[in-house]
């Protein structure tokens, strides 16, 4: 069998599985924590602007110390606050969320081709990826906060190229979002693939000419654009 990509990675909310699955079910923390997501949401988007993505170079005593100014509150209660509803908070929810329908078939096509597969996140991966029952197929999973930037920046793709003993040009990544996922491979060096649900193609504006990427609404496409 043809392989046309020997290395492939996936980011993981959003592209493992739907958004919208997890939305539904964190609507009354949604409305209940209003004013602390939009401090994180700013401290993010601050964090990825500053000094391209990294302040002191600890990421979470940035995102805390960001997050507390904003809110009016210790870095330390940021920090502690963040780790248990975002970090650990949401990650019971995962155990009721469905992967993508065809996801995990073609996971499996291409391990049995050999391709070896990859997951990097902005957010913790381990144990959603267990609630989701996709531990076992990552030759390496870990969050880009540990590399001190978020996603588009280049390091965390570079770090990702590394762990997977692979050349940039020799990985696709997958990913939902186009400032994100395929503009952040697309400055590492790396092809890009991005999920779209057939009702969102009109999200597909923000895709320049210069960003080519393969396009796709159901993972059995994926499949076979790797797999010719």
């Amino acid at each position: 069998m043809a392989v046309k990509f020997p290395v492939v990675a996936f980011d993981l909310d959003g592209t493992l599985y739907p958004n919208t699955s997890l939305y539904v079910r964190l609507v009354p923390f949604l409305l209940k924590e209003q004013k602390y997501l939009r401090a994180m949401g700013k401290s993010r988007t601050l964090m990825r602007q500053g000094n391209g993505g990294q302040l002191s170079g600890d990421f979470y005593e940035d995102q805390a110390c960001i997050m507390g100014e904003i809110l009016g509150i210790s870095t330390k209660e940021a920090k502690n606050k963040t780790e248990h509803v975002i970090y650990r908070g949401w990650e019971p929810i995962f155990k009721k969320i469905r992967p993508f329908p065809y996801l995990r078939d073609t996971l499996d096509a291409l391990c049995n081709a050999g391709v070896k597969m990859g997951l990097l996140s902005d957010f913790p991966t381990e144990e959603k990826l267990k609630n989701l029952n996709l531990s076992e197929y990552w030759y390496t999973s870990f969050s880009s906060e540990i590399t001190g930037y978020l996603k588009p920046h280049s390091a965390p793709f570079m770090e990702l190229a590394r762990r997977l003993e692979a050349k940039p040009e020799e990985i696709l990544y997958v990913g939902n979002s186009i400032p994100y996922d395929v503009v952040g491979a697309a400055r590492a060096g790396m092809k890009a693939a991005l999920i779209r649900p057939w009702w969102k193609k009109w999200g597909l504006k923000g895709l320049r000419e210069d960003l080519s990427c393969f396009v796709f609404n159901d993972y059995r496409q994926l499949r076979d654009y790797v797999l010719n």
